[in-house]
């Protein structure tokens, strides 16, 4: 399944696919992608970047263009809702859907949420207006679905926001943890510790670990050290540069100290990770 909308003088696409056929899996291979992905039967396994998901029945992960994704085409089990910034921009409407920073940023784990049988009768309802309106060619259809994209995105965080530790956490403290992760997301190449993110929120850096205990299971330093890892998986596995120049654009005055990093939260130094991983892709 794959039903399509592009418009050539704006360059957006917006796609609803099963990845099922080799013109949806080519979709996987293009850059600049968001992806919403919804798994309506038993357990399907995704690849995102280096490890494994074991995505069960009605979970929803929600992907930003950095992540790399490895769906099996044999399966029709996924709807899949694609699209580029031209189409919809996550951080231009960010007041009208409140997810940049929540449901999309550049964490090392793409966010996932779990559906309750009321949530999965409104996403079959989202379904069905999608398929509507990607059937319909007319002036419209484009604004059409941007406004279902945007419905779609509004119920996703709210969903997702009933499943954090403290649902009922104020918009305000919300607010502070989404630029957090916003701000981790543009600076972490520079800036390693929680203090540096703080000062720029004109918060303490205790303040914020106690918000993020409302939040969910990772402290705030954690989610600088997970962006900073995943970055280093994506150089080391899709780039020629060196231990050296990786550790320099990663912010490490030296390679062993980057390494020494590295070992600490993956087990192994980056030189033993790349190898094991380039071996299982030969195979």
């Amino acid at each position: 399944m794959k039903l399509s909308y592009s418009s050539l003088k704006d360059e957006d696409v917006f796609t609803m696919t099963d990845f099922s056929c080799n013109q949806s899996q080519h979709l996987l291979e293009t850059d600049g992608l968001y992806k919403i992905i919804w798994n309506r039967m038993p357990t399907t396994s995704l690849k995102v970047d280096d490890y494994n998901v074991e995505l069960k029945e009605n979970e929803v992960i929600f992907c930003t263009p950095l992540n790399n994704l490895e769906i099996p085409m044999d399966n029709d089990s996924l709807v899949s809702f694609v699209f580029n910034k031209e189409f919809f921009c996550v951080q231009t409407h960010d007041e009208e859907v409140s997810c940049n920073g929540f449901l999309f940023f550049g964490s090392s784990e793409a966010p996932v949420i779990k559906l309750s049988s009321e949530d999965v009768n409104k996403f079959n309802t989202m379904k069905t207006m999608f398929e509507d309106d990607l059937k319909i060619k007319d002036y419209l259809q484009g604004e059409m679905l941007r406004s279902l994209l945007k419905r779609l995105l509004i119920l996703s965080t709210r969903m997702a926001k009933q499943k954090m530790v403290d649902p009922n956490l104020s918009s305000g403290k919300f607010n502070v943890i989404r630029e957090y992760n916003l701000l981790v997301e543009k600076h972490f190449r520079q800036m390693h510790q929680v203090k540096d993110y703080a000062k720029m929120l004109y918060k303490s850096p205790k303040t914020l670990s106690n918000l993020f205990l409302k939040y969910g299971n990772k402290t705030p330093l954690q989610y600088i050290n997970d962006r900073i890892i995943l970055e280093a998986k994506r150089l080391l596995l899709y780039s020629d540069k060196s231990n050296l120049e990786i550790a320099m654009e990663l912010g490490y005055n030296d390679s062993s100290h980057f390494s020494k990093f590295f070992k600490k939260h993956e087990g192994q130094s980056p030189n033993a990770f790349k190898k094991s991983k380039m071996s299982l892709l030969s195979e």
